[in-house]
Order: C-alpha cells, then sequence, then structure tokens
C-alpha cells in the first residue's frame, strides 16, 4: 500500500496532536476527522518517517516518547506506539525567541545539507513545518533543504514562504508541491472571525472596528509575548479581517494547550444603526490545528504524484490563513 511519508520540524504540541491523531484515527471511524480519506489517502497510510528539533532533552528520543516531553502541554487522547523514528539534530537560526530560551535548552548545529541527505535517507516525501513563529530564517533553511532532498514542503506556520514570489518559483522549479502559510484550524479564531466577517459583510453591514484577543499556555503563546514575532502571526490573522482589527497574545501558564479568543466586532448597518458583536471561545488548541496539517500533507502527496509542483493555490486557500 502506497504511503504518505511525512518529516515533522519541531516536535511541540502540534506534532504531538498529529501523531496521535493518526493512530486515533487509524480506522477512520472516530468522530471529529473531516476527511478519512483525502486526496486518495486514508489516515492509516500516513507515515512519519523523519523528525527534527533543537531542544536537547528531545533529541535521540523516539517520537513517541518527544511528543510528551516538557515544554509540551498538549491533551493526551491517544496512545501511540514506539515508531521507530528518532528526533534528530536541526537547524537553529532563529528558531528559539527569546522568550523561550529559558524553557528548553537548545541545539542545532545541523546544515541544510544533513537534513536533506536525513530526507532521502527516510524516504520522506512531505515535509510540515511546525517552527515557532518568526523563525523566518530557520524556515527558508528546511526550504531549501527540502528542495535538495525532493520534498514536498507544507509551511504550517505564519513565516512568508509560500506568499514569497522566490519560493514559489523555487518549488515550481523544481516540480515539488509548496503548501502554506499559516495552518487554519479546524475550529478556531480565524475560522470563527472570518465567518462573522462574512455573514455580516453579507448582509450589507459596514465594519469599522474590531479586535480578537488571544491567551493560552503553550510555547506558541510564549514565542507571541515577542513583539517581533507576534507581528507575522498579526499579518496573517487580519487577512479576511474586512475592517481594522487589534490582535492581542497573552501567556497564560496554566491554560496549558487550552487557547481562549475573545472577538469583537462593531460597525454600521441599515440607515447607519450601529451593531456591536462580542464573541468568547475556549478550545484546545493544538488538536484543532492536526486534521487541517493531515489534510495538506495528503494534498501534497497526490500532487507529487501527478508531477504538480508550485504553490498549489486551492489546497493552501482552503487550509492556509495566508496565500
Amino acid at each position: 500500500m502506497t504511503s504518505v511519508n511525512v518529516a515533522v520540524i519541531g516536535v511541540g504540541n502540534c506534532v504531538s496532536s498529529l501523531v496521535q491523531g493518526v493512530e486515533h484515527y487509524r480506522d477512520g471511524k472516530a468522530p471529529g476527522l473531516p476527511n478519512p480519506v483525502c486526496a486518495g489517502y486514508a489516515i492509516s497510510q500516513v507515515r512519519f518517517t523523519a523528525a527534527f528539533d533543537v531542544g536537547a532533552a528531545k533529541l535521540g528520543l523516539d517520537l513517541s516518547e518527544a511528543i510528551w516531553t516538557p515544554p509540551n502541554n498538549s491533551r493526551r487522547f491517544a496512545g501511540v506506539p514506539r515508531l521507530g523514528v528518532p528526533v534528530v539534530e536541526g537547524i537553529l537560526a532563529d528558531g528559539v525567541g527569546p522568550g523561550s530560551a529559558g524553557l528548553i535548552d537548545p541545539r542545532g548545529g545541523a546544515t541544510p545539507g544533513e537534513v536533506a541527505a536525513h530526507l532521502r535517507a527516510t524516504g520522506t516525501h512531505v515535509v510540515l513545518n511546525f517552527l515557532p513563529t518568526g523563525a523566518q530564517r530557520a524556515t527558508e533553511l528546511y526550504a531549501g533543504a527540502a528542495i535538495e532532498a525532493g520534498c514536498a514542503f507544507v509551511n504550517c506556520m505564519p513565516a512568508v514562504l509560500a506568499r514569497s514570489p522566490e519560493w514559489r518559483d523555487r518549488f515550481a522549479g523544481a516540480g515539488l508541491p509548496l503548501v502554506g502559510d499559516d495552518l487554519k484550524s479546524s475550529f478556531g479564531a480565524t475560522l470563527v472571525h472570518r465567518a462573522l466577517v462574512d455573514a455580516l459583510t453579507g448582509s450589507g453591514v459596514r465594519l469599522t472596528e474590531g479586535y480578537q484577543l488571544l491567551g493560552g499556555g503553550n510555547m506558541d503563546f510564549v514565542n507571541l509575548e515577542d513583539p517581533a514575532r507576534m507581528k507575522s502571526k498579526k499579518a496573517t490573522k487580519t487577512t479576511g479581517a474586512g475592517t481594522s482589527t487589534h490582535v492581542g497574545a497573552q501567556y497564560v501558564p496554566f491554560m496549558d494547550d487550552r487557547k481562549i479568543a475573545f472577538i469583537r466586532l462593531q460597525g454600521e448597518g441599515f440607515g447607519g444603526s450601529p451593531l456591536e458583536l462580542e464573541l468568547r471561545m475556549v478550545v484546545e488548541d493544538s488538536p484543532s490545528a492536526a486534521g487541517n496539517a493531515l489534510d495538506a500533507a495528503r494534498h501534497a502527496k497526490a500532487a507529487m504524484d501527478q508531477g504538480v509542483g508550485g504553490l498549489l493555490t486551492e489546497v493552501s486557500g482552503a487550509l492556509m490563513k495566508a496565500v
């Protein structure tokens, strides 16, 4: 049976939920998975072949063990057997921000050539990027390694890759699929925010101002406390917001992997009548992203099967925040 061989960059909470999800949905029958079969591939055909990280505590561990290693704090919902996939040292570059530097012991001496060699040796088809927000340089180095190894690349983070004409051209020239940027959650604040904007503007409301305020206790929120790193997240979250939108994020340690979002929209309706809408939602952050990541990986592999390279525009538009 043909498999979708997946490498993950950054063994954090999102990868924990992703790895658990493949086990949980192996028979495709449990609720909560949007597409048990996507682009011709079932969940049972997804196989993890490589994992890269720069946290000393995770290096050398089997992927099935590393997903539970602090500072990971995502919800456990599936048992994961030993996968035979060791977490190997990756590329550091700008992958560790000032806020998280005290929470991990960073390594990261690998070169792009060494990463490419490992991808080839493990038979990887698709590389999923889960580097921290703000890791632009590291993302580019891994993307170059993916091209060298002949792999598709899915940029699940806000780094500018799919939005870069240069990188779109490089993947197109290599005949390799590119999906990105910044993965949407299956049910997250951005999805709800944009749905509200579409519903209101479709009814003639003129939106004037709004906000999306977020709080959570995982490493993503540690990174978002850094204004320089928050800037790239704001860029993807405000795409399609339809109004002047303030985006803020706060690290709240006791929340672990839960995320709370407050969304507000205000504007004018018929006859200039004022309208205000406020919404509060709480979700487990990482599991909500795993379903779309699985779809992106399977679409990328299907594109490889068909010899399609370059930006997968429709896939990116459906699964990513910014294209």
